[in-house]
Formats: structure tokens, sequence, C-alpha cells
């Protein structure tokens, strides 16, 4: 595989406090990364203006905002971020089937009637932070991590989502319950030459998460730091091509 068929798996997790600091990131990388995360950090700050400006100089976005909350208010929020251009958006599985039913069916009807681009939704499964232990005893939660992420999965996919958001520990098994179609985006993703893993628990390399079939990885941090980000960058998708079987 060519490093260039890689580049629209790649996402940036534009983690930081402005506008101008993530136009700057998006400027130097867009030829490189398919795809920019808008989290709850930037999109606090800076509102949708963040989506028009990165849209504005041939970016798309993932909307990174884990909608969570009666199925009418989600819906309204999913109609916002397809009027407002999200390339991809997600909410949280946890809010049931028809909190994730009504995002789907907002967005296909704003895009319609607004002759819009559908998103691509994805329903968060787990957060990486969180292992068997915090799930058992915090969230009392009687499966472990990887049986919950299923579960999660196949409730989404039932009430119509795209894919998931998940970590990469759980690629195989997910493809397994929800066939080759299904989305998976993974956060999570450590390169090899990276210090420290913050408060990420379920991690892996950029490589071996495309070789276990991530359609995006999500790369922050080790970008966002790099003292030159463009060479960061370069390592990761070749590392991505070069365990990508």
């Amino acid at each position: 595989m060519r490093k260039t068929d890689v580049r629209n798996s790649l996402c940036l997790a534009l983690d930081v406090d402005s506008l101008s600091e993530a136009m700057e990131m998006v400027k130097l990388l867009k030829d490189y990364v398919g795809l920019f995360k808008i989290g709850s950090q930037l999109f606090t700050k800076e509102g949708p203006k963040a989506v028009e400006a990165i849209n504005n100089i041939g970016g798309r976005v993932f909307l990174d905002l884990k909608f969570h909350d009666i199925p009418n208010t989600v819906a309204q929020a999913a109609r916002m971020a397809t009027r407002i251009g999200a390339y991809v958006f997600n909410v949280h599985a946890c809010g049931g089937s028809a909190m994730m039913r009504a995002a789907v069916d907002a967005a296909e009807e704003e895009a319609d009637k607004g002759s819009l681009p559908s998103p691509v939704i994805l329903a968060v499964t787990v957060l990486t932070s969180i292992n068997d232990e915090v799930l058992r005893s915090e969230l009392n939660v009687s499966s472990d991590v990887r049986g919950h992420v299923i579960d999660l999965a196949r409730l989404a996919q039932r009430a119509g989502v795209s894919g998931v958001v998940a970590s990469p520990r759980e690629i195989l098994l997910l493809r397994e319950a929800c066939g080759g179609d299904f989305v998976i985006l993974t956060p999570g993703i450590r390169p090899s030459w990276s210090t420290g893993k913050d408060d990420q628990k379920r991690i892996t390399t950029p490589g071996e998460a495309m070789r276990l079939g991530a359609d995006y990885i999500v790369v922050g941090r080790p970008i966002l730091k790099a003292n030159n980000p463009v060479d960061a960058v370069e390592q990761i998708l070749a590392d991505m091509v070069s365990l990508n079987v």
C-alpha cells in the first residue's frame, strides 16, 4: 500500500485552546491528514466557526462532542452538526437505541432538506481511559470492557449508526460482530517513539491499529507536541503502511 492511500485514515485531534492554533496545524498538515477532530476543548472556545474554517480550506471535520441526551435534544444537535458541515460526528451508545436512531434520522432529514452531504455518525462505546476495573468497580457494569464494547456496537448497528469509536484492542471482535462495512475509528493510538500514554489505558501503535482493521485512527499529542509536526506525521504514515497487510 502506498503512503498516500492511508492519509485519509489519519485523524488529527485538534486539542488546542484557540482557532488560530488549530488553523496553524490544519494549514501545515492538510496534505497529510484526512480528518481533523474538533472536540469539546476547541468547540467550547470557538464554536461552529472552527468547523467552517477547516471546511473552507478543504479539510474534513470530525466533530467529537459525544452527544448524549434525550432523543429530541440529540436529534436537534445532529441537525446542527449536519448543517455546519461536520463530515463525522458522534453520539454515546449508552444513550440507547431511540436516541441513536433519532440522531440518524435527523441528520438524514437535514441533509436531504439542505442538499448537504450526510455525515458519518459514530457511536462511542467505552472510553479508552476506562479499563475493566473502572467499568466494574465504578460503573457497576458486570461485563468486561470487550464484552461491553461489543454489546454497545451491536446496539448502535441496529439503530442505524454508521460505526463506532472504540479502542484498537477491540477491532477484531468488532469486525467479527458487526462486519467489514461497519466503520471503526480508534483513539488510544501512540507511536512507538512517543513518550508516555497520558490518560489512555487501552492503546496501540498506528501500524498495529491499521493491521487490525481500523478505518480511522486518531492521533493528537504525539503530533501537536512534536518539534516538527510534519516529520511526526510522516513517521506515523510510514508506520501505518508498513504494518498494514
